[in-house]
């Protein structure tokens, strides 16, 4: 069984990662293992720039369209089958690319699951009332008074991992994001990370672009299908950028003009998030993305 380090491709959204990606597995003989939280889900195509049908025959993609959005997900059965993926393609001589950028699913691949305390329904509970009657924006400065780090990086709407947060604060009295340095020193897996990055305002005008692009290709009425399957509205995967700024359309609450330029903002403010967190990681190699072809010949060069 072929034991070669992983290779992972990583980066802020619409850098060009997946582009990439292909073509340096077909050079490779590997196979993609998507690290992105959002791509496992079913029927979340556009909003999520999920790999088209012809992309992921060029090069065979995992962890793609695994979960119903209205089903339960967590860090830790993304890693169960990750792991199970990366059995799976090593078992059969390829190698495994790791590619995307979701920072935590990358760390819960290499480095594993931080120990923290389990769930506490009552603590929760209040939470969410508590962003009920006051607001998002106010649960969110609780967390930036006792971890500014986790605030940071967690968007105010991101309920979730917001309550989540407070949840582990007020159970042990330290901050997630201290905890979460606790992972091990000895990675899971032998692996070599790229990062691939542009100039900001090259990244920007991109993201910009693949914005309307969306928009083009039917997207408002990918967020329609969505919605219409029921109990699927208050799922965490809807709420995050890409569907909630075309609920709010949706709803009413706001011009599609409105709402297309707050997906902007939101895209740009997450590959921010995803750039700090890839950069204090020093185990990663970064790449400027002058050309696809310059990229693939480097990273293929690159490769043990």
């Amino acid at each position: 069984m072929m034991k070669t380090k992983l290779l992972c491709i990583l980066g802020p959204t619409a850098v060009g990662k997946t582009e990439i990606a292909i073509e340096v597995a077909q050079r490779l003989n590997a196979e993609i293992v998507s690290v992105d939280s959002r791509q496992i889900y079913r029927k979340m195509d556009i909003g999520t720039a999920k790999p088209m049908p012809a992309e992921q025959l060029a090069a065979r993609h995992h962890l793609i369209d695994c979960v119903d959005i209205a089903e339960p997900f967590s860090v830790s059965a993304y890693q169960t089958l990750a792991d199970a993926a990366i059995t799976d393609i090593q078992s059969r001589d390829k190698r495994v690319m790791l590619v995307g950028g979701a920072g935590l699913y990358f760390r819960a691949i290499v480095d594993g699951l931080f120990e923290g305390p389990g769930a506490d329904a009552a603590i929760r509970r209040r939470l969410r009332e508590e962003a009920e009657q006051h607001g998002l924006d106010a649960l969110h400065e609780r967390l930036r008074a006792c971890d500014a780090a986790s605030a940071a990086r967690i968007h105010p709407n991101n309920l979730v991992k917001v309550i989540r947060a407070l949840e582990v604060y007020e159970l042990t009295g330290t901050p997630i994001s201290q905890l979460q340095q606790q992972w091990h020193n000895e990675p899971r897996y032998p692996f070599i990370a790229f990062g691939l990055t542009m100039p900001r305002e090259q990244l920007y005008r991109r993201i910009e672009q693949r914005v309307d692009v969306m928009i083009d290709d039917g997207l408002i009425e990918e967020v329609k299908g969505l919605l219409a399957q029921g109990d699927s509205r208050n799922s965490n995967a809807l709420q995050s950028f890409g569907y909630k700024e075309l609920i709010a359309y949706l709803d009413g609450t706001c011009t599609l003009d409105a709402a297309i330029a707050q997906l902007k903002q939101n895209t740009r403010r997450f590959a921010k998030r995803q750039l700090t967190w890839f950069r204090r990681d020093a185990r990663i190699e970064w790449i400027e993305r002058v050309s696809t072809a310059q990229v693939v010949e480097t990273l293929s060069s690159c490769i043990p």
